[in-house]
Parts: C-alpha cells; structure tokens; sequence
C-alpha cells in the first residue's frame, strides 16, 4: 500500500460491458439534501437538520475522436422524446499496477448532450468531444 496519494491520471469508464477510452471525466457528485425541521413546541430555537434526497451532477466525459469508433453515436442516437437506451455505468480509479482501487457505479446512464470539437484551420491539435450524461445515482466501492 502507497503513502502517496494516487493519480487522477489512471481510470477506466466501461458502459453496457464496453471499455471507452476517455482523457477527462468530471461531475461525479453525491450530495445529500439538509431539511431543516423545528417543531413549534420544541424549547430550541435552532431547527434539527436530517438528510434529505440525494442530489447528482450530470457527468461530462471528453475523448480525443477515433475514426470507426463508433459506440459513442450510436447510444446518443438511442434518444428520442421520452426515451433513451439507459446503461449502467463505472468509473474506476486504478493504482500504479493497474489495479482498481475506487469505483463508481452509475445508475441508469443516458447521452443527453454531444458537443463537438472546435475546428480550428489554424491548429493541430486533437479533435476532442464532449459528452454529457444524466442519469439516477452513484455509489462507491472501495477496493
């Protein structure tokens, strides 16, 4: 076990039992709504504060473009109004031996937004595009 803390460099995203090959994944969120609750008989003036709902951030996931490659259009043409082909998710983060040590398990996956590359003729740089995800919820396993 490393005293070091570990890279944000070394993940795998799989979707649908597919490995896709991403430079940047960001949004992964849990957040717990506060509700706060004071009854109108209680001798404190401060409201108790419980757990609410969860809340989640859509995910955002950037690739370099590989021609044939292909997977990536065809699950965001699966949407239409009031569907979407929904696939279960994860995000692992590995260690310096290729091994997983956090997961995140999404629920209920879909494509709602493609964002192309910026063309630029006076560049040379990677054509990257950007996918966003939403989906209903995340939860960790440690390793």
């Amino acid at each position: 076990m490393s005293k070091y803390p570990l890279t944000t460099n070394h993940f795998i995203v799989e979707w649908g039992g597919t490995r896709m090959g991403f430079s940047e994944v960001s949004g992964i969120v849990i957040e717990h709504s506060a509700i706060e609750h004071r009854e109108g008989s209680s001798p404190e003036d401060s409201p108790v504060i419980m757990p609410g709902h969860e809340k989640y951030n859509y995910l955002t996931l950037k690739r370099g473009i590989i021609q044939g490659d292909n997977e990536f259009y065809q699950w965001i043409n699966t949407v239409k109004f009031n569907k979407a082909e929904r696939r279960d998710m994860t995000i692992t983060l590995l260690n310096e031996s290729h091994e997983p040590v956090l997961r995140w398990k999404v629920r209920n996956a879909w494509p709602f937004k493609l964002i192309g590359p910026v063309l630029n003729a006076n560049a040379s740089e990677v054509a990257v595009e950007t996918l966003q995800i939403a989906h209903e919820g995340i939860s960790v396993d440690t390793f």
